[in-house]
């Protein structure tokens, strides 16, 4: 499969199961995996963690990391689906959600569906680096966290994966 690509060539063929990547380790993507798998579903929906050893298993090709950054779904005849395309099929598996889908396939439902994915990836965003008082203290998305009686503090795992990610981003100080 190599990189995630939108377009395999497979759009005449049908779609009997859906597996849909999310990261487990996102609060929102949990809830939301949570209530997909309560819904009556016209297409199967299989979730798996994104970047897990199952989704490796099932996806060799697939670029993992990709799959960590947007929602992915991968239909069974090969399709993939990323971002609003994603949600919309998504939506389109379920049975109370299909008309919806249908609407959101329009140009001005695509909008809206775009909208709710930059949504959910400021909220993803906001939640992998919090900033702000939590519990008594200042945190701050680098790392440093200040607490009234003790003051500064650095948390290198925080301070080491928001520098990670300036560099993935093209904003460190060494490129």
């Amino acid at each position: 499969m190599g990189a995630v690509k939108a377009d395999r060539g497979v759009g005449s063929a049908p779609v009997r199961r859906l597996t849909v990547l999310y990261d487990a380790e996102c609060s929102l993507c949990t809830v939301v995996r949570k209530w997909l798998a309560r819904q009556a579903q016209l297409v199967p929906l299989d979730l798996v963690p994104a970047g897990s050893d199952e989704a490796r298993r099932r996806f060799p090709g697939l670029d993992h990391g990709t799959t960590l950054d947007d929602i992915t779904v991968i239909g069974d005849g090969g399709q993939v689906y990323l971002g609003p395309a994603a949600w919309v099929v998504t939506l389109w598996a379920l049975r109370e959600y299909r008309p919806m889908a249908h609407r959101m396939a329009t140009p001005a439902g695509a909008r809206l569906a775009r909208g709710a994915v930059l949504a959910a990836a400021k909220y993803r965003s906001a939640a992998r680096s919090p900033q702000g008082w939590v519990d008594g203290s200042f945190h701050r998305g680098d790392g440093w966290s200040y607490h009234p009686q003790r003051g500064w503090t650095l948390d290198r795992a925080v301070a080491e994966a928001a520098a990670a990610d300036a560099c993935d981003s093209g904003r460190c100080a060494s490129r």
